[in-house]
């Protein structure tokens, strides 16, 4: 995987591809339209985020390039690529316990608060996904 360069993309797999870590300007794409909703992406080397009809989805600090982000009613999962170690924070249900699977690997539950904000540190080494799965508990 790389950067993302058209920013935002629909794959054919019913997924999504956003981000280019590469960018060394903030770089954005709003009305993105994909299943019925409305995307907007802001991305460059600093952070990448992702909004779903104005409501906060995915960040990354610093950037990374998504690729394959399916989202269903149990959690989501994810590849990301990116230079270096990066912070990830989903937007999830509130006050609910999720499991957190990087390349198949249990990191331990973590409970959102009133915010509904799910926030875990990935290992990055460029060149190299990790895969990301987040499944409600």
């Amino acid at each position: 995987m790389a950067a993302i360069k058209e920013l935002l993309r629909a794959e054919n797999d019913g997924t999504l591809s956003f981000g280019d870590y590469e960018l060394n300007e903030k770089k954005k794409l709003a009305d993105f339209e994909f299943k019925g909703n409305v995307y907007k992406v802001k991305t460059y080397k600093e952070i990448t985020k992702l909004e779903c009809n104005e409501m906060f989805v995915y960040e990354s600090v610093p950037g990374t390039a998504v690729t394959g982000f399916c989202e269903t009613d149990k959690g989501m999962s994810f590849g990301v690529e990116g230079v270096q170690d990066a912070q990830i924070t989903l937007g999830v249900e509130e006050d609910t316990k999720y499991q957190v699977l990087l390349d198949g690997v249990n990191v331990g539950d973590i409970e959102t608060n009133i915010s509904g904000k799910l926030t875990f540190g990935v290992e990055l080494t460029e060149g190299k996904a990790i895969d990301v799965k987040v499944v409600r508990c």
